[in-house]
């Protein structure tokens, strides 16, 4: 029932409090007193029967509970404001569709194609916000997304739209002509540049050659993005290793090179998807149809 929803004013009240620690501040923001302000979220408190602040003299802080419904209550105002805002400029400024996106394959693999899709689809922006683990759509206020995995989400439906594919040992170019990269013996001179999530795939590359994994590979550097994994040894800091479908546009431009040609098996795919809950727009509609596109014709 909508009766139970409560007053967007007391929500934006709370929700402002929630981010600020600070009625005062919170006012600021909202053009209200610090008073009004403290009226509303104990309105809202009342209304609920939950305590969602401890006040300390100047100073609130949020109960368990009021940390919880903040986090809600925040993506429902930001979608609530998106959906307006969208509305009032969809005549001038088109569609809008929002995605949560894998970081290193987006950079690496779809901005250098949404060129493209801006030119067949002027009227359609997209926007890129990272997500590196699952999330419920319905709580989110994204469209789609583009990630990471070995099948769909739950309670989503989509396509494949990439394999994540061998992983390739690279450097860049004048790494490769310092260096001897032949033996196990020049390998374990060399410095090992490996993705915190994929701690194993070094020694996983050595087991595939009959190779000892040395201490030298262990002790190399571990960033958190395989983009990172790519810029590191392009300016000449070791040999990474990663998906050839990330590395390829700087294979194309010469500022990696291949450092070896054993590969390591990828074991998943990148995945679009949406909810299922909910009919998608025709925008995202559109942006499914070109991101298959896409990665069909990769494969050609």
């Amino acid at each position: 029932m909508r009766n139970a929803i409560p007053n967007i004013g007391l929500l934006m009240a709370f929700e402002a409090s929630a981010r600020h620690g600070n009625f005062s501040r919170a006012a600021n923001e909202l053009a209200l007193t610090a008073s009004a302000v403290s009226r509303h979220v104990a309105a809202l408190e009342d209304r609920l029967g939950v305590p969602l602040f401890v006040r300390h003299k100047r100073r609130v802080m949020l109960t368990d509970a009021g940390k919880r419904y903040a986090q809600r209550v925040r993506v429902h105002l930001n979608g609530l404001e998106r959906d307006t805002q969208e509305i009032a400029n969809s005549r001038a400024q088109g569609y809008t569709i929002h995605l949560a996106v894998v970081s290193s394959f987006a950079t690496q693999w779809l901005l250098p194609r949404l060129p493209a899709f801006a030119q067949q689809h002027p009227d359609i922006h997209v926007h890129l916000s990272v997500r590196s683990e699952p999330f419920a759509f319905e709580e989110s206020g994204f469209d789609g997304a583009i990630y990471s995995g070995d099948g769909l989400w739950t309670k989503t439906q989509g396509q494949r739209i990439a394999r994540d594919g061998a992983c390739i040992p690279i450097c860049s170019p004048a790494f490769a002509a310092q260096h001897a990269l032949a033996t196990q013996e020049d390998w374990q001179q060399l410095v090992h540049i490996g993705l915190e999530s994929r701690p194993a795939a070094w020694r996983d590359w050595y087991n595939g050659l009959g190779w000892d994994y040395s201490v030298q590979a262990s002790r190399g550097p571990r960033y958190e993005l395989f983009s990172m994994v790519i810029t590191a040894a392009a300016v000449g800091l070791g040999v990474g290793l990663v998906p050839e479908v990330l590395v390829q546009p700087a294979l194309d431009a010469g500022q990696v090179v291949p450092a070896h040609s054993q590969t390591l098996p990828g074991t998943q795919s990148y995945w679009f998807s949406y909810p299922t809950y909910r009919e998608p727009s025709a925008a995202l509609q559109a942006f499914e149809q070109w991101v298959i596109q896409q990665s069909q014709e990769q494969q050609d």
